[in-house]
Parts: C-alpha cells; sequence; structure tokens
C-alpha cells in the first residue's frame, strides 16, 4: 500500500488510465485469493489431516511453525529443533505425492496434477523425542494456493520489473488462476452430472426389476390358487 500512495500522476497521460484499470481489477481480484492460516493441537501420536479442493497444475504452499505446551509456565513456547513433523500428501486418486521430514519450523511446496480434493496430513516425530511424550503440541498452519504463494517481491527484485509491470505480472497470473478454478468447477460439474445420471439410470431399473418381481409373483400366485382350487375340485 505504501509503494501505491508514493506515485503521484503529472498529468493525464495515456498510461495513466491504463494504471487505474489494472489497480481496479487488482484490487477486485483480491478477492478472489484462496489461503488461509490457522493453529491447531496433537498428541504426541496424533495425526491431523486436511481436505483441500485444488485445481490440476497448481502449485500449493504451506508454512507452519510449531510450539510445545510448557507444564512448569503453563503457556506454549516455540519447539525445539529436535522435534521434527512429517507432512504427507496424497492427491484425489489416493496417491501419494508428497511425504517427507521437516523440522520444527518449516515449509513444504507441491504441486497438482490431479483436480480434486487433496489430504494434507501432518504428525510429530514424538517417538524419538522424550521430551515431549505425553505432551500438547500447538502447530501454526498456512496454505497458500495458486498465485498466492508466489513471492511478487522477490519476482520483482529478480526479474527487475516495474510497479506497472509487477501489477500486469499478478494480474496476468490472477486471471490464470481464475481460469484454472472455472475449469475445476466445471470437471466438477461434469462429474456431479455423470453421477446424477448414472444414479436415474440405477433407479429406472430398480423400478423395472421391482415391478417384474411383482408381476412374476402375481403370476406365481394365480397359478398356485388355480391348481389348490383344481385340486380342491372347487374348480
Amino acid at each position: 500500500m505504501a509503494a501505491e500512495q508514493d506515485v503521484r500522476v503529472v498529468g493525464p497521460g495515456p498510461g495513466a488510465g491504463l494504471c487505474r484499470v489494472i489497480r481496479a481489477l487488482v484490487l477486485l481480484l483480491c478477492f478472489a485469493a484462496r489461503g488461509g492460516a490457522l493453529y491447531f493441537h496433537i498428541g504426541e501420536t496424533e495425526k491431523k489431516c486436511f481436505i483441500e479442493e485444488i485445481p490440476d497444475e497448481t502449485m500449493v504452499i504451506g508454512n507452519y511453525r510449531t510450539q510445545l505446551y510448557d507444564k512448569q509456565r503453563e503457556e506454549y513456547q516455540p519447539a525445539t529443533p529436535g522435534l521434527g513433523m512429517f507432512v504427507e500428501v496424497k492427491d484425489p486418486e489416493d496417491k501419494v505425492i508428497l511425504a517427507r521430514q521437516y523440522g520444527s519450523e518449516g515449509r513444504f511446496t507441491f504441486t497438482s496434477h490431479t483436480p480434486g480434493e487433496h489430504q494434507i496430513c501432518l504428525h510429530s516425530n514424538s517417538t524419538k523425542f522424550s521430551l515431549f511424550a505425553g505432551g500438547m503440541l500447538r502447530v501454526h498452519l498456512d496454505i497458500q494456493v495458486g498465485e498466492h504463494a508466489n513471492d511478487y517481491a522477490e519476482i520483482a527484485a529478480k526479474d527487475k520489473l516495474s510497479e506497472l509491470q509487477l501489477r500486469v505480472r499478478q494480474l496476468v497470473e490472477q486471471v490464470e488462476q481464475i481460469q484454472k478454478e472455472q475449469n475445476y468447477q466445471r470437471w466438477r460439474e461434469e462429474r456431479f452430472r455423470q453421477t446424477s445420471e448414472s444414479t436415474n439410470q440405477r433407479v429406472l431399473w430398480w423400478s423395472i426389476l421391482q415391478t417384474l418381481i411383482l408381476v412374476a409373483i402375481g403370476v406365481w400366485q394365480m397359478r398356485h390358487l388355480k391348481s389348490f382350487f383344481e385340486a380342491k375340485k372347487l374348480v
């Protein structure tokens, strides 16, 4: 925000309107930001898993830090380096795309290749860390999806981009991410339609089967009654 406030428009040049339009679009697309920070508690043998719906070919970055509960101070303190976290990520087909041991504070990155619900699980290496045995651990987790995982300050410094060029790049990447989200929603809608059609077809065949069973039972009952009356010489 400070960088934007330092920019002054001297005159109504042709680039001023374009700059204002780009800034307005960037602010509008910022509402589509995906990612969230949270914290949770786990025990020494407990595993926590999260479900994240991710389009295909989308980069995901997760940052975490751990705090160990201090019983004497009755508060959470930064965990020692000896405590590690194991991160495992599975795609919608239950294939492991990331399984790695990290430290007490770290960052993990993966790219999705299949659209759908990805499972992100974390658990500690408490069996190798006796000080944590029987204790409680607080994990702060921040997951960024898509272009929001990019460090644009680093990109601008590396590629020597001006403010306008950086805004344009952000805008392009956000539009690409929105397109991926739209394609993912279309894919979900197609799967839901296929599931609905398959369910309707099964219900139809089940109804036909029930009708045939009822007709067969009715015919059998009529023949059985007829043979019974004939045996009793009532007919």
